[in-house]
């Protein structure tokens, strides 16, 4: 009995390498989780039952004198002899796993496979299949709060189909004293080496799981980890003024030889191996850091030639590049590198790809809760014009010089000045509006400035009627108009201008207001639109508007501003066509 035992051990061991295989097989997870349709029953009764029918040929044979045939591959069963195969070890974890319906499943292929295999005991293998994967599955059904069922209970299980098969045998054996010598022979064996091997082969699925979940939950808290430290470093400052701060973070929480990241054109910071030749403020030069900020996907070098870094003796290996986004717009990149290619595991790409996501959603956020604070200041300086002394004064004392000398006119500015108000009431309460609408709010502003210096200032528009309909910032061309008035032409007592032109230019729409004023100041007309100053005329509306147009268009959206040759200033910006 021990060396039947021993011989039954040695070959039932091959399906643990087949065990081993079926963890790796995608979906094999929604058996665990019990989230099993009729697709996935037939699909994973196939799986099964496929690798039922291979167990049958790695069992082994016995004939009316109890001897015990060994092939390493069982093709042909003689009809005196009795075929014992492991299928059914299989067919039972089918049911265990995926429930009656996939043990039935694939206990009916591997029984309909038996019956073709043939030999003495062709019906009881046939039978011993399904039913064993019906009644295991039934089984499992008391246990449904487990994952995988506890490898003592597996054991307890796999006692009875043995049982059963050998009941089948001495039933449907032709030979009924061959069949009782065979019984006694290979039947305690049989039993012990099954159940335990059931209990085995739920012990490395529940550890395999186990595994994988608890790297998986370790890999998911370093990334939340590392999503709570880089809170206080991405608020409030842009990626090239916290990119040094954040590549020393992500070179001290991850196990990476070296971190850089990068905008567009250079490298804002490095860390780690290689910081000798890898120099800050370099030119993004590697073909797949350009691939990933072009097409917004991440990616990976596996090889050094990849890196194309020129130095020869440079530490680093591989490396995966991450892109970072902001309002779905790539602005830069997270290369990790690593000093051999074993250390680029999988799970290594995922959590890259987590972090990646993590940050550029935080970024995106801060982005979108700077974009509230610049709306609510954009409405808070609409509302301080509405109660501006000086506007109000001004324009009061106009219409009430005009009423006596041009009733007409006085009642024109009564209503321009009445429009204006209400625009600026309703004007910041959306983002977006038609350019039409933002030009009504101009030429109501203007309608009033020229009434009070008709000497003083004219106006030009040059303005394509078919983008009237096309959205653009609410609040950006009259702040832009004003600034010309209140700055640019503060001092010119005669024949002011102010020049609006807005044109469609590849897809785009081209905006430019400009002035035949003083200028601007060349030691602050780098910086406008950039940051506020602390003198009069602090750049606070060039500056939320520049904000506001990033914001929403990006970069390529920002403003222009620029001295003419001839004499004054001139601010422009293009945005993309959309409409409502």
């Amino acid at each position: 009995m021990i060396d039947v035992m021993i011989l039954l051990f040695e070959r039932i061991g091959l399906l643990l390498l087949v065990v081993f295989m079926l963890t790796q097989i995608p979906g094999f997870r929604s058996l665990l989780d019990r989230d099993i349709a009729w697709d996935t029953i037939v699909y994973h009764a196939l799986v099964f039952g496929v690798m039922g029918v291979l167990g049958t040929h790695i069992g082994v044979i016995m004939n009316y004198e109890t001897t015990i045939i060994v092939d390493s591959w069982i093709l042909n069963v003689e009809e005196e002899q009795v075929l014992i195969g492991f299928g059914v070890v299989v067919v039972m974890i089918a049911g265990l796993l995926g429930g009656p319906y996939v043990g039935l499943g694939s206990g009916a292929i591997v029984g309909i496979y038996m019956v073709f295999m043939g030999g003495e005991a062709w019906l009881a293998n046939s039978l011993i299949n399904p039913v064993s994967g019906l009644m295991t599955g039934l089984t499992a059904k008391f246990f449904s709060d487990e994952r995988v069922i506890a490898p003592n209970k597996a054991l307890f299980i796999g006692i009875f189909p043995p049982v059963l098969y050998m009941g089948m045998i001495l039933i449907f054996n032709s030979n009924q004293q061959s069949g009782v010598e065979i019984v006694d022979r290979i039947g305690i064996p049989l039993v012990i080496t099954n159940a335990i091997a059931l209990a085995i082969i739920m012990m490395m699925i529940r550890s395999a799981l186990n595994e994988t979940e608890r790297e998986a939950a370790l890999e998911t808290n370093r990334a939340l980890s590392i999503a709570e430290q880089t809170l206080p470093i991405l608020k409030g400052e842009s990626l090239e003024k916290n990119a040094g701060p954040l590549a020393e973070l992500l070179y001290k929480e991850l196990d990476v030889a070296a971190i850089a990241i990068a905008d567009q054109q250079k490298v804002l910071s490095f860390v780690g191996e290689g910081e000798d030749h890898h120099k800050i403020g370099e030119p993004v030069k590697m073909r797949l850091s350009k691939i990933a900020m072009d097409t917004g996907e991440l990616q990976v070098a596996y090889d050094k030639s990849e890196l194309q870094c020129m130095y020869k003796s440079c530490p680093l290996q591989t490396a995966i590049m991450v892109p970072i986004y902001l309002s779905r717009e790539v602005i830069g990149l997270i290369n990790l590198y690593f000093p051999s290619s074993q250390q680029l595991r999988a799970i290594e790409i995922e959590l890259a790809r987590g972090l990646g996501t993590i940050i550029s959603n935080q970024i995106s956020g801060y982005e979108a809760e700077r974009m509230k604070e610049l709306l609510k200041e954009a409405e808070i300086r609409n509302l301080q014009a509405q109660i501006n002394p000086h506007f109000l004064f001004n324009t009061f004392n106009l219409i009430h010089s005009l009423m006596r000398v041009d009733h007409e006119q006085a009642r024109r500015i009564l209503v321009s000045f009445s429009q204006y108000m209400r625009a600026n009431l309703n004007i910041a309460s959306r983002s977006l509006i038609p350019l039409g609408d933002e030009l009504e709010h101009v030429n109501t502003y203007l309608d009033i400035v020229t009434a009070r210096f008709p000497d003083q200032l004219k106006v030009k528009k040059d303005i394509d009627p078919n983008v009237l309909d096309a959205l653009i910032p609410s609040a950006t061309l009259q702040p832009l108009v004003e600034n010309c008035i209140q700055h640019g032409l503060k001092h010119h007592k005669e024949n002011g201008l102010v020049v609006v032109n807005i044109n469609q230019y590849r897809g785009h729409i081209f905006i430019e207001v400009r002035d035949n004023g003083v200028g601007f100041s060349e030691d602050v007309l780098p910086s406008l639109g950039k940051v506020t100053f602390s003198s009069e005329g602090n750049g606070m509306a060039l500056y939320n508007v520049n904000e506001r147009l990033i914001g929403i268009f990006g970069e390529e959206s920002q403003l222009y501003c620029r001295n003419l040759e001839s004499q004054g200033s001139s601010v422009s910006f293009i945005i993309p066509i959309q409409y409502e």
